[in-house]
């Protein structure tokens, strides 16, 4: 498909570094003075990838949980709060691939994941660790809650950080990991939770 919505046969798609450079409605050599692959997909439907705009990766480790099925949204949080503060960085890689790996073969291939819980050592990294090894373009956004039971809030207090570390968190994964370049396979986002 081309700016004009349409659809094209036949034609060559050139990518370079992973960006789109040129659709031609016909095949051509389109390098001649570099050394470039090339790939046959007749038969085939190129398209571009989907992108899963909202997710909660760590989720994926609990979609069965019999209590939290058929319940409304405090109930089934307060079900599954005490089963994700034993979230462990290893959890959260794992469940990030499956998440991934689920978006990847459903034709998806850029996400968002909104991480707010960082029970037992688990960080944002976790989670990127997973994206850079898959494969797949990754714009994770830490989120946070910093209200807890004791305060009136809905999570238990050990799910909770204090708005000290949320800021200083925010501020080390966006110097250590957000890429702002054109065709970034990673850009960091911030996202507190609501607050109850």
């Amino acid at each position: 498909m081309d700016a004009n919505f349409s659809v094209l046969e036949n034609c060559s798609l050139v990518v370079d570094d992973g960006i789109i450079q040129n659709i031609t409605a016909e095949c051509v050599d389109y390098y001649d003075d570099v050394e470039y692959e090339t790939m046959d997909m007749s038969g085939y439907l190129v398209m571009p990838g989907m992108i899963n705009c909202h997710h909660h990766m760590y989720q994926s480790l609990t979609r069965v949980i019999p209590k939290a099925q058929n319940v409304g949204l405090f109930q089934w949080l307060k079900v599954l709060y005490p089963i994700w503060g034993r979230l462990t960085p290893d959890a959260i890689y794992v469940s990030s691939i499956v998440a991934m790996s689920e978006l990847l073969l459903s034709g998806c291939t850029s996400s968002s994941d909104h991480l707010y819980m960082y029970p037992n050592g688990v960080s944002l990294d976790d989670s990127i660790r997973a994206a850079n090894d898959i494969g797949i373009r990754f714009h994770p956004t830490r989120g946070s809650m910093s209200l807890g039971e004791s305060k009136g809030g809905l999570p238990p207090d050990h799910l909770v950080e204090n708005e000290n570390e949320i800021l200083a968190d925010c501020q080390r994964v966006v110097e250590e990991h957000h890429d702002e370049s054109y065709g970034s396979m990673l850009r960091i986002g911030l996202a507190p939770c609501s607050p109850f």
